[in-house]
């Protein structure tokens, strides 16, 4: 088992609780790590037996620029989201900071 991380990602989004956060929007940086198997993908050096970042990329994408008011339901939704789409990763953990 590997543990991938994906740190640094940046968006801009409309999170927050009060009714100008999510007018306005601002700035939020997600890290995102995830355990797979990639003994396959370590041999053949070929995306197509690991998981694709960019596709993690994407569902983080999505579920940031689906408003909420609580940070915690963004990070529970990209976790399930990257669960839901790559059944191989077994565990998920996702930092969500909000920069303002």
């Amino acid at each position: 088992m590997s543990v991938i991380s994906i740190n640094g990602m940046r968006f801009y989004a409309h999170h927050g609780c009060f009714e100008q956060e999510r007018i306005i929007g601002t700035s939020f940086v997600v890290d995102l790590s995830f355990t797979v198997d990639t003994s396959v993908a370590e041999v053949s050096d070929n995306i197509a037996d690991t998981v694709n970042y960019l596709e993690v990329y994407r569902l983080v994408k999505a579920q940031m620029e689906t408003p909420s008011n609580l940070l915690e339901h963004v990070a529970r939704r990209v976790g399930e989201a990257v669960k839901c789409e790559f059944p191989s990763v077994s565990a998920v953990n996702v930092k969500v900071m909000k920069l303002n």
